[in-house]
Parts: C-alpha cells; structure tokens; sequence
C-alpha cells in the first residue's frame, strides 16, 4: 500500500516552540513546531504510553511529562531512558497554511 500525505490541520494551530496532538487517519500523531519547522511522530511515549504532546519541548527534543524519556521529534530516536524504543517519525509538508503528514 503506497504512502499519501494527509491534510492534519493548519500550520498556524501550531505554536512555535510547541506540540500538539492530532488524529491522523485513526492514529494519534504529536506534531512538534521547532522555529517553523514542522515533525510529526507518534504521540504515545514507547516506556509507559503518556502523551508526548504533553511533554516538554527544547528545541528538537521532547521529553515525556510521565517518567523524562526523550525522544529526538525529527527522527523518533531515543535520547534518554527509560524508554528504549523509538517513536515513529513522519514525514511532512506544508501546502499552502496547512500541514499534511505522509501515512
């Protein structure tokens, strides 16, 4: 089954420096704004499924509200336990003011 990009939301719902969560085609994505630079992974943190959109953001690294895994938003790598396995990272691109996210 080939990938498509699929219009999430508008750019300006997301704040710069910020993190939000959208359904994706019946899966929660967390879409991270790095200075206007758009990244969109799995929202469920891989150690004990919190939101990542509910961490903090410091600049290209999220880290979780439950128990401070970090993750890298541009390529779902882990950086910090207690997680040891990385989130998927997706592909996008803006068209026009909204951000699609490649599934």
């Amino acid at each position: 089954m080939a990938s498509v990009f699929v219009t999430a939301l508008a750019t300006k719902d997301i704040p710069i420096n910020g993190i939000i969560a959208v359904d994706v085609g019946g899966t929660r994505v967390a879409v991270a704004n790095v200075s206007g630079t758009f990244y969109a992974f799995d929202d469920t943190c891989t150690h004990e499924q919190c939101s990542l959109a509910e961490g903090d953001l410091d600049d290209t690294t999220v880290t979780c509200m439950c128990h401070g895994a970090q993750f890298d938003v541009r390529s779902g790598a882990v950086l910090a336990p207690p997680a040891s396995m990385p989130v998927r990272a997706y592909r996008t691109r803006v068209q026009g003011d909204a951000l699609q996210i490649e599934v």
